[in-house]
């Protein structure tokens, strides 16, 4: 059945298209994907790595902890990718607060990125420092 036009000769306006539900699994607001998965596994595995480090109390603690530094950089650096990604996405889709908020939650993984890489750097000096 088709629908008649208006009395004024103009066409029937189409119906409004139905709200699209969320696509795949959410934790609330948040899209479960396979990259958010692995990215708080390696968080949560970097940190306890370095929890362990932190426990070591031999000639080995310092290359734990720098080699903790360094993937806990990769994973900040990971974050940080995503985070001007999803900035990106928000602007283009019109969503300028949520974007706004991706730019700080990026710019803030940039900086940990950058202070754990510092913090390898500084730890792998220290381990090549010869005992006085």
């Amino acid at each position: 059945m088709q629908a008649q036009p208006a009395a004024d000769g103009r066409p029937p306006a189409d119906p409004p298209p139905a709200p699209a539900g969320p696509a795949g699994p959410h934790l609330g607001p948040i899209p479960i994907t396979a990259t958010g998965v692995l990215i708080v596994v390696a968080l949560v595995g970097s940190l306890l790595y370095l929890a362990y480090a932190f426990t070591v109390r031999d000639a080995s603690q310092i290359p734990l902890l720098a080699s903790g530094a360094v993937v806990l950089g990769i994973v900040f650096g990971a974050i940080a990718i995503v985070g001007a990604r999803a900035t990106w996405r928000s602007s283009v889709q019109g969503r300028d607060a949520r974007a706004f908020g991706h730019a700080i939650i990026g710019g803030l993984a940039a900086l940990a990125a950058a202070a754990a890489f510092a913090a390898a750097i500084i730890l792998f000096l220290l381990r090549q420092t010869p005992a006085v």
